[in-house]
């Protein structure tokens, strides 16, 4: 049987009005505060810009004589729907701080960096920074950490800052995106409504033959450059250090393999990621000599090295619980926000719009695309560039009959790997102030970020790599028939 549940606004939200441009209007003035906060008191934290846009919404609300209690139903609905990929961010925290104490990061890093030689310098670097953004699933701590010590590094080999800044931008992010410890590749789907494991699979057929592309291109570009007989004393300093201060083997990898099994057999992400911090704290205890008490503080308050060597210092100083609480507040606010426009009707006034012209396959993954795009330049804030799209779109996908995972997938080909890009952009801000190059000076060598949505586009023309469903409407018409045969 159908639901014939008649349409009560003040629960369920409101359409669009005859005025787009007062349906639209606690948005385009959320933008301006987030600009506000970004280009003129230089703060890239768009956490209070965002709870203005709930208060605006709401008086925008008032103004219209509708309830403040419906909208507040309506985004905490919305940040019910984050909750899981916030306790699996919690999870990531501990997840980074065991895998530390471990050593599984100190092996991965010291294995890392033995594939690294003058000739292929920048392919290595990619390398690289993928391994380790994929096993912490993060692109701004391989970028602030691995990243930085490879610029001074490119530098000292004569390779220019521009095109080392593309291959560890092209790695980090290329790993942020893949890794389900990743907060983009968690949210992203919870917020469509797509499982991970999907979700993540969804993403091989752009992000691959984008990172393959990319590789090869470094290793052409890096045959330029350099020769064997370069210094390389940094490197084997780094590595002597994470072996005098460890206890490197196979063994210590073996929290890195639980997960990566367990995401295989497609096992749920918390179960997953908790795994891995268990199998972590023993291989602490029993191999690295750490307290079961100091395991504890490390889980919930990361953890601080102190080897005297600065470089490894900074890398490993991080995870815990507590590392996560930035992004857990700013993704709680970025959720409330877009429930708060779900509620008054500003989604529904987009995709009015959007359903004039969207007829077709590439019509569809061309609007993702530039729905994505225009969020992540005219908002800046990667979080809420990943969930409004998805709020948007998600309903468009069931319409026409194609799985929500091409969706998601597109998300975060515009989003996650074209925030760097930006220069306005939280990422392509951080990027350029921790390695200290300009944005537009390196984005054009940041191959895997920009081809991947060149893939998903190519995919979309060519009908390939597009899963399919029953559309809504075949569904509707399926239940109608059913219920005037009862």
């Amino acid at each position: 049987m159908i639901d014939d549940k008649s349409h009560d606004p003040d629960v369920d939200g409101y359409g669009p009005s005859s005025s787009f441009l007062l349906d639209i209007a606690p948005l385009l003035l959320t933008a301006i505060i987030l600009m506000i906060q970004f280009f003129v008191f230089k703060d890239f934290t768009p956490h209070i810009p965002l709870a203005c846009g709930i208060l605006i919404t709401g008086l925008f609300m008032k103004l219209r004589g509708r309830h403040w209690q419906g909208m507040e139903e309506r985004f905490l609905k919305v940040i019910k729907i984050g909750l899981p990929a916030m306790i699996i961010l919690m999870g990531v925290g501990m997840l980074i701080g065991a895998w530390i104490i471990a050593g599984t990061v100190p092996t991965i890093l010291y294995y890392g960096f033995s594939i690294f030689s003058p000739s292929s310098f920048l392919f290595s670097v990619c390398i690289i920074c993928a391994i380790i953004s994929v096993a912490t699933g993060t692109s701004w701590g391989t970028v602030g950490t691995v990243g930085l010590a490879m610029m001074g590094i490119g530098l000292g080999l004569g390779i220019p800052a521009h095109l080392t800044g593309g291959a560890i931008v092209s790695g980090a992010f290329f790993g942020d995106k893949m890794s389900p410890l990743s907060d983009t590749t968690n949210l992203t789907p919870a917020a469509a409504g797509v499982d991970l494991w999907d979700h993540i699979k969804g993403m091989l057929p752009t992000t691959v033959p984008a990172m393959i592309t990319a590789l090869a291109i470094y290793a052409w570009i890096g045959m330029g450059y350099g020769d064997d007989s370069i210094d390389l004393s940094s490197i084997r300093a780094l590595q002597d250090n994470l072996a005098a201060n460890y206890n490197l083997s196979i063994v210590t990898l073996l929290p890195a393999v639980v997960v990566i099994v367990a995401a295989v057999m497609k096992m749920p992400a918390i179960p997953t990621v908790l795994s891995g911090v268990l199998v972590g704290s023993v291989i602490a205890v029993f191999m690295q000599g750490v307290a079961v008490s100091e395991v504890f503080d490390v889980l919930q308050n990361g953890f601080v090295s102190e080897t005297g060597f600065e470089v490894v210092d900074k890398l490993l100083s991080k995870g815990g619980v507590m590392s996560m609480t930035w992004v857990i507040s700013l993704t709680i606010f970025a959720l409330g926000f877009i429930g708060a426009l779900e509620h008054y009707g500003t989604l529904r006034a987009i995709m009015a719009k959007i359903n004039n012209f969207v007829k077709s396959r590439l019509g569809l993954v061309f609007t993702t695309y530039g729905s994505v795009l225009s969020v992540g330049t005219l908002i800046g804030d990667v979080y809420t560039t990943c969930v409004l799209p998805g709020r948007l779109l998600q309903d468009k996908y069931k319409e026409m009959g194609y799985k929500r995972t091409t969706l998601t997938r597109s998300i975060e080909d515009a989003g996650t790997l074209l925030s760097p890009l930006i220069p306005w952009n939280m990422g392509g801000s951080f990027v350029a102030a921790t390695l200290g190059i300009a944005t537009l000076t390196y984005a054009p060598f940041a191959f895997a970020c920009w081809l991947s949505p060149l893939f998903g586009l190519l995919w979309a023309f060519l009908d390939k790599f597009i899963p399919r469903e029953t559309p809504a409407a075949a569904k509707l018409d399926t239940n109608t028939s059913l219920s005037e045969v009862c």
